[in-house]
Order: structure tokens, then C-alpha cells, then sequence
């Protein structure tokens, strides 16, 4: 072939064109939204403008088992028309300064150092029946809260553990309104760590025995040593 019919070829190529925005949606969906930059009438921008959140939303069907699906496809909109697209949108218009706004920190849940063994949920426990006015129903919490705080403790501590370690910690914890009366918060003996296996024994499982029904002969070794 010549090169002059080469050169009238007029061969076009990826490379050459601009750069896509949001390469997902290919080149088609960029040189609609560029077709659509390009309509002089308001109205007439806006119909075309619809016309092509739709066909984005078919070419991305995962958005819509998220909520607000078509306020992000209008916002993808306007970005691939590089914020210069004018029309009438459902939604507000999404801007270069919105695109790179910061989220605002997430603040880190501050949590106490020291205890960590008895976990969260057992140190709020103790936080909120310190604050009950005392009664029988406060007592009875505090000798259940004690045993709990005992499992952790053996949880990490294999070995035997004295009531008065329990009493103690758990005075600190409360801010000195729990375990002040050791009489009538006694840790129940016995309990045993969270971690310590079940006492199962297995037990072997017996072969089904299948009886024969019917007259049968039984099975006996032949004492015929000849040949027949």
C-alpha cells in the first residue's frame, strides 16, 4: 500500500486524544458530555444532560444498591465535564472546592490505659452501679460484677487469684464506691477462666449391628483340603 493512501487513512489513536477524567465510562460517555458543553440553548443542555446520567447509570449498575445513587451520578457528571457544565440539576451542583474538601477528623474514643483486662463493657458496668444509690439489688450486682472481673482475670492469669486482688481493683475502678464491704462481697469459688476447656469426656460410638433376615447358612471355613 502507498503511503499517501496510508496517511489518507487518517488513523486516530487513544494516545492522541485528551486524557479521559473517569476512565470507567469509556470515551463514548466524555464525547457526549463534550457534545453536550457544546449546546447553546439551556433547556436542550439540560434534556441531554439526563439523557446521559441515564446511560451512566446503566453502564454502572452497582451504584444503584446505594443510597442517593442518582445524586452521584449527577456529581460524576460534573466532573467529567471538569465543573463547566450548565444546566438545571435535581441536585447541588458539585464543585472543584466541594471535590477536595477534607472530611473532618474522627475523633479517637479515648479509652482507659490501665485495666485492659476486664474490657470496656465490664468497666462501664462497674461506672454505672456505682452510681445507684445502695440497696440490696446494688449488692447483688456488685457480687456478680466481682465474679466477672475474676474470669477475666483468670482469663490472662492461669494462676490462683486472691479475693482481696478483686476487692482492691474493683474499689479503683468504681472510684472508691464499690468492694468497701468484703462481708457482703464474696467472690464465689471455683470460677474457672474463660478460656478453660469444657470437661467432655468422648465417647466412642458403637458400630450398628445389622441382623440377617431369612434362613440363611452361615459363613464357615471349608475343611475340604482336595481338589475338586
Amino acid at each position: 500500500m502507498d503511503t499517501e493512501k496510508i496517511a489518507a487513512l487518517s488513523l486516530d489513536y487513544n494516545t492522541d486524544r485528551e486524557q479521559l477524567i473517569m476512565p470507567e465510562y469509556g470515551r463514548h460517555v466524555q464525547s457526549m458530555i463534550e457534545y453536550c458543553l457544546s449546546i447553546s440553548e439551556k433547556n436542550h443542555r439540560t434534556k441531554v444532560a439526563h439523557t446521559i446520567v441515564d446511560i451512566i447509570g446503566n453502564l454502572n449498575p452497582k451504584l444503584r444498591d446505594s443510597e442517593d445513587y442518582k445524586h452521584k451520578l449527577w456529581d460524576h457528571l460534573f466532573v467529567m465535564s471538569n465543573f463547566n457544565l450548565d444546566v438545571n440539576s435535581p441536585y447541588p451542583i458539585m464543585t472543584k472546592e466541594k471535590l477536595s474538601q477534607r472530611p473532618d477528623n474522627v475523633a479517637y474514643p479515648k479509652k482507659s490505659r490501665t485495666h485492659r483486662y476486664y474490657g470496656n463493657v465490664l468497666q462501664n458496668m462497674i461506672h454505672t452501679v456505682s452510681e445507684l444509690p445502695k440497696s440490696s439489688e446494688r449488692d447483688i450486682m456488685e457480687f456478680d460484677i466481682a465474679n466477672q472481673m475474676k474470669r477475666a482475670y483468670l482469663s490472662w492469669n492461669k494462676d490462683y487469684v486472691d479475693d482481696s486482688v478483686i476487692f482492691s481493683e474493683l474499689k479503683i475502678l468504681s472510684g472508691g464506691k464499690l468492694g468497701l464491704n468484703p462481708s457482703l462481697l464474696t467472690v464465689a469459688k471455683g470460677v474457672k477462666s474463660q478460656n478453660a476447656p469444657l470437661n467432655t469426656k468422648s465417647k466412642k460410638k458403637k458400630k450398628p449391628q445389622f441382623k440377617r433376615k431369612g434362613n440363611y447358612p452361615s459363613r464357615t471355613k471349608s475343611n475340604h483340603s482336595g481338589k475338586f
